[in-house]
């Protein structure tokens, strides 16, 4: 007996050390982590609840599985005889087999209740949000409960009752083999005999489960208002008018169902037991099946507007709702084609800053020019505005950081002691070209050289998107900083961030979080060294906050000292709000509700609230009130480079699509549906400029969108996102009258395949072995016009060529050119000199040579013979006017 025991003592230690050992070692190092960053009372909020959810949970699931063992336990049955071909072939002694049955059983009750206390452990979230919910101020139409109740109490009930569902079957698992081991289910040959007692106790479970069922039936009723059923998302006239009434009834029928199913067992009538759970699957076929579609098919469908159309209105007003489209005004956009010279003066800015240079041709470009060296690496090109010597200036920038997969050589020390950060920004404006072709730069080259007044004074990146797991610093090892001509340059970390190793206890801690000996054997790290973990800046703020969701776009800063951050764009999402259309079957609410500060030397992480009005975002501020700090609090350098993001825009735009109908009847016939253009088979993606808008004075930095009819080509609203305070965050939606052709992105695209010339130019061109790259075809609104841009690139074949711009086209009313510079084309378009101030630089001082354009006419002059021989007219007349033009700008 003594001897068993201390075999199930040692047991259980080693199960616990098993399970639990890592978990141990990942409380402690990310206990470190917030305590680096000032954050142990978020930490502490997150573990307490977790510890005592899994208390809860699991002492709740181990009482009522070891009540129902005692239980299961004080009966006594005969000894298990297990027949094999007629023939008695074991006879087991019941008393020495409940020596071990019984205490099995409890390991598995014990089990069973850790098992769910980890499970309850993991729902923190989720009983946060229902212990601090909050009123929306808005309710359903049918239940008049406010969307919080949905929002923030249901999933928790729900939660409730899996919980009961889990642990009613858990525990009659292990009650059914509890007693199936000692004798009480027997099995004889082919026959198979239950004793009294076990089918009493079993019913017992039984009988609460179905009573469970019957609180899920309860919950059901407010799931009818997310149904995906009918013509909208929620409940509809069948829903409301035959499954809401059945439902009820069922709560009813399912609780007398379970409580007669027990008193059957006890009374030992099958027929007390069956025939109420028989009359209520009718019910339940009946009422919730066939009834509803008979409803649906014979009475709905035939009048269906007319039935549906308050059902509707509620979809519409919730979906706008869940997706913030009320916010957005809608505005007329009085198109006419009356744009002139004096116009394009008047919006100087927003013609100098017409993005030439697209993500794409840009990051390859760049990582050519200014990667320097093979272990550093432009992940991507973002687009941000900053005043630049006076001027407001859109630009391109790509912060250079270090990619351990590309080290030359990958070992320990390298990768974690040596080669620690990245290095400098790229910047350069988007409209502006070399004589080369090539994009030119406002900041270049390691160590930083900047042409303006933006200036780079701590150009390290420890923290960034390519960043890896961990490193060391302040080791006795010197950290590579940057290369020169001359030889390596050499610097020691001075910053705040990271966890002192100041103990054997620390060491071995991220020793194994890590799984590496070598931060415990390393003589290289001194106790005045520091681990940097979580570098990854994504994964640096959602482990902080794992209830957001992040946006995989972040972009880095310029502050006015200098210094480099990061900035990402969080959310806050829900699929809980009722009649709200779900995006992609998932979320069904979103608000861009927190911009999250990540400085990219220290690691320091700030949460900053953009949408204040956000019920969710109020309950996590309740939740965290020492995490999240008002946009105010944001420094002004900063704060002016917050924008409005593109997925978030990207979704509104798509909901705005169908949503902006408000009309039920016009709804219903999408009578005026709209979809966001395809260019080639992809959806246009929303484009950062600046530009003023229809009825403003001063020009700002948008983020732009455009939308066609749905299967048309022509152009029907744009939306346009303000970045800039004190305007950050209103939408507006331009519509273009419908009396009239607005030419769209595919029609725009045709004209310019049909147009001669160009296309005999971009085939002349792909035969030479250059790759033609069109970029993205961009719609400019100047005062009450359209402008078209796209600029047109030329890479050698193979993947190393450098993409280079070589022309730009412009389309403009029923006119199209290409030029070898935004300046030209506006020339063409619009005739007479377009002011210096407008210029875009093509060739470094802003004139097209003489020499230049002597070449361009003679190989002209040729293409006009050789079409003349081949009797090609139309060609010809192009060819000939186009060397008009040439000699014309020869004699200017």
């Amino acid at each position: 007996m003594k001897n068993r025991k201390s075999f199930f003592f040692v047991a259980g230690i080693l199960a616990l050390l098993f399970l639990f050992g890592g978990t141990f070692i990942t409380v402690y190092t990310d206990w470190l982590f917030f305590s680096d960053l000032d954050y142990q009372s978020i930490f502490a909020k997150i573990l307490s609840t977790q510890l005592l959810l899994g208390f809860t949970f699991g002492l709740l699931s181990l009482v009522f599985i070891m009540i129902n063992l005692f239980f299961a336990n004080r009966a006594h049955f005969a000894p298990i005889e297990l027949f094999f071909d007629g023939q008695t072939h074991i006879s087991l002694n019941i008393a020495m087999l409940a020596k071990w049955v019984k205490p099995i059983t409890a390991i598995l009750g014990i089990l069973a209740g850790l098992y769910i206390g980890l499970l309850g452990s993991s729902l923190w979230n989720e009983f946060l949000l229902f212990q601090n919910r909050l009123s929306v101020g808005m309710s359903d139409p049918f239940f008049n409960r406010d969307v919080g109740f949905y929002l923030f109490v249901v999933p928790w009930l729900e939660i409730i009752r899996n919980f009961i569902t889990l642990l009613i079957f858990i525990t009659l698992l292990i009650v059914l083999i509890n007693y199936f081991l000692r004798g009480g289910i027997a099995v004889q040959e082919k026959n198979f005999s239950i004793d009294k007692r076990v089918r009493i106790h079993a019913s017992f479970l039984a009988g609460l489960f179905i009573i469970n069922i019957a609180f899920g039936l309860y919950l059901d009723q407010f799931q009818l208002l997310l149904s995906p059923q009918g013509i909208i998302f929620g409940a509809g006239y069948a829903d409301v008018h035959a499954r809401m009434y059945v439902l009820r009834v069922l709560v009813v029928l399912t609780v007398l169902s379970g409580v007669l199913f027990m008193a059957g067992a006890l009374r030992g009538s099958r027929k007390i037991m069956i025939a109420p759970l028989g009359l209520t699957a009718l019910v339940y076929v009946i009422g919730l099946l066939i009834y509803p579609a008979m409803l649906q098919s014979l009475k709905v469908t035939p009048n269906e507007l007319a039935l549906e159309r308050p059902f509707i209105e509620n979809h519409i007003r919730f979906t706008r709702f869940g997706y913030d489209l009320d916010r957005i005004t809608v505005s007329p956009f009085d198109v006419s084609y009356t744009l002139t010279s004096k116009d394009l003066e008047k919006n100087n800015a927003t013609i100098k800053n017409i993005r030439l240079w697209d993500d794409a041709p840009t990051q390859r470009t760049y990582s050519q020019l200014q990667q320097i060296r093979t272990y550093y690496s432009f992940k991507d090109v973002d687009n941000d505005r900053y005043w630049i010597n006076g001027e407001y200036m859109q630009v391109m920038m790509s912060p250079r950081e270090l990619s351990h997969d590309d080290l030359p050589s990958r070992s320990w020390i390298n990768e974690k002691l040596v080669f620690t950060h990245g290095f400098g920004i790229s910047m350069g404006p988007v409209s502006k070209i070399s004589r080369e072709g090539l994009p030119e730069f406002i900041i270049k080259d390691i160590p930083p050289v900047s042409s303006s007044n933006i200036t780079v004074t701590r150009p390290e990146i420890y923290f960034g998107e390519l960043s890896s797991d961990y490193i060391v610093i302040k080791t006795k090892v010197p950290e590579f900083n940057y290369p020169t001509s001359e030889g390596n340059v050499y610097t020691s970390y001075e910053g705040k961030g990271g966890v002192e190793l100041s103990s054997v206890l620390k060491k071995a801690a991220f020793a194994v979080k890590f799984q590496t000996e070598k931060l415990l054997l390393s003589s290289d790290i001194t106790p005045s060294s520091r681990i940097l973990f979580y570098r990854n800046i994504i994964e640096r703020a959602r482990k902080i906050a794992p209830f957001l969701l992040y946006d995989q776009d972040p972009y880095i800063v310029v502050a006015d000292d200098g210094r480099l951050f990061w900035i990402i764009d969080a959310y806050t999402a829900s699929n809980r709000l009722p009649y709200s259309n779900p995006l992609n079957n998932k979320i069904n609410y979103i608000r861009n509700s927190v911009k999250v500060v990540v400085d990219a030397y220290n690691g320091t992480v700030q949460f900053y609230i953009s949408d204040p009005g956000d019920v969710i975002m109020k309950v996590y501020n309740t939740m965290f009130p020492k995490l999240f700090f008002p946009l105010s609090a944001m420094g002004n350098d900063l704060r002016k480079h917050i924008r409005y993001p593109k997925g978030f825009i990207q979704i509104q735009a798509k909901m705005f699509s169908t949503y902006h109908m408000t009309d039920p009847k016009v709804f219903y016939n999408k009578e005026d549906l709209w979809e966001i253009p395809a260019y080639g088979e992809e959806p246009i993606e929303p484009y950062y400029t600046i530009m003023t808008l229809p009825a403003e004075k001063q020009e700002e930095y948008i983020l732009l969108l455009p939308y066609t009819p749905s299967k048309r080509d022509n152009l029907a609203a744009w939306i346009a996102g303000r970045c800039d305070e004190p305007h950050y965050g209103n939408l507006i939606v331009y519509t273009f009258p419908r009396d009239r052709l607005v030419f769209g992105p595919r029609q725009i695209d045709a004209r310019i395949d049909q147009d001669s010339y160009i296309s005999q130019q971009l085939t002349l061109w792909g035969q030479r072995g250059s790759k033609v790259i069109r970029g993205s075809l961009l719609i400019i609104p100047i005062e009450s016009s359209l402008l078209y841009v796209q600029p047109l690139y030329l890479a050698a074949e193979d993947k190393g060529g450098l993409p280079e711009l070589r022309r730009v086209i412009l389309a403009f009313e029923n006119n199209v050119v290409m030029e070898e510079n935004l300046e030209l084309g506006l020339q063409q378009l619009f005739g007479g000199r377009i002011a210096s101030s407008l210029r875009t630089k093509a060739t470094g001082d802003e004139k097209t040579s003489l020499e230049q354009l002597a070449k361009e006419a003679a190989q002209t002059y040729e293409r006009l013979n050789e079409l003349l021989r081949q009797g090609n007219w139309s060609g010809y007349g192009e060819e000939l006017k186009k060397l008009g033009q040439i000699l014309n700008k020869m004699t200017r």
